[in-house]
């Protein structure tokens, strides 16, 4: 004990330490959980034997009801829907922000660091906000949208269900675009400037430029932010607790809020832990992706 007490004194053995502990907090706080949700995953389990390690074994019926559950088809497509039209979105929006603003003009920092403040706001509260924002009997959209004559009649994007899957896309999308423009604009500052000179010089315009030299030089970020984008996306939990509650009928119902649902309102953790593993094989998948992709770059 005392050999080790002086080796992290000196500052040796200082930087396991600190992995130790980082490594313990994820194995408590992440890595046992995880394992507990995999196993109940299979296992009945109400609100009452919830605490209880070993509870009566249930195979593979968790799954077979989850995949025979009528719903099931249509919350995997709206699942789909949300994940790839807030991914692409926010990715699109992001990107444009940050080629305007890598401009360099008067003041761009300053409004850069405005954006930002959308993305620290907590989910509930820009769930709360934008719930305002699309009411229809007072919301900013329907008149803005009146005001240019696109609508006659309010819309109740909320309570629609031909609307309400996209009220909270639209939500995500600007809940999430700060992110991809910051990461994205510390992709293009690592470009050097050189390469953008030379290319000028031999009389590339600006698309040509985008084309050769931007996307190239920015493919493990564009791998990096989209990779996060998908696994934020089906994270993303309070925008729909605070907008449409998965209704009306289940229009806006999507995996992690049906899991939810099926757990805490429901009381078949089973099941709910069935759609959780789901998840995490998805975000799994997505992860090892960007992991060979990222390393086959570094290879280069």
């Amino acid at each position: 004990m005392t050999r080790i007490l002086r080796s992290l004194r000196d500052g040796i053995g200082f930087d396991v330490l600190l992995v130790i502990i980082a490594l313990s907090y994820l194995l408590v706080f992440a890595g046992l959980p995880l394992i507990y949700n995999v196993i109940i995953s299979f296992q009945t389990v109400d609100v009452f034997s919830l605490g209880t390690l070993w509870n009566p074994n249930a195979g593979f019926d968790n799954y077979r009801a989850i995949f025979d559950d009528p719903l099931a088809g249509r919350v995997l497509w709206q699942t789909i829907v949300f994940t790839l039209g807030s991914v692409a979105l926010q990715f699109t929006f992001g990107f444009a922000l940050a080629l305007f603003f890598h401009q360099n003009f008067t003041g761009a920092t300053w409004i850069r660091g405005l954006f930002l403040a959308a993305w620290v706001m907590p989910g509930l509260v820009v769930g709360v906000l934008w719930n305002w924002l699309l009411s229809g009997d007072f919301g900013v959209i329907n008149h803005l949208l009146e005001s240019l004559g696109l609508i006659e009649d309010p819309v109740f994007w909320r309570s629609n269900v031909e609307t309400s899957l996209y009220a909270v896309l639209i939500a995500n999308i600007w809940y999430g675009t700060p992110f991809n423009m910051i990461l994205l604009a510390v992709g293009l500052a690592a470009i050097p400037g050189d390469l953008y000179e030379a290319a000028e010089l031999d009389g590339a315009n600006a698309f040509q430029r985008f084309w050769t030299i931007t996307l190239p030089m920015m493919r493990a970020t564009i791998g990096a932010v989209l990779a996060l984008g998908i696994i934020f996306t089906l994270q993303q939990f309070d925008l729909f607790a605070a907008i449409t509650q998965g209704g009306p009928a289940g229009s806006s119902t999507v995996a992690q809020y049906w899991s939810w649902q099926l757990s805490f309102r429901e009381f078949d953790f089973g099941r709910g832990a069935v759609i959780s593993v789901l998840m995490i094989i998805v975000v799994l998948f997505v992860s090892l992706i960007y992991v060979r992709s990222t390393k086959a770059e570094t290879q280069l």
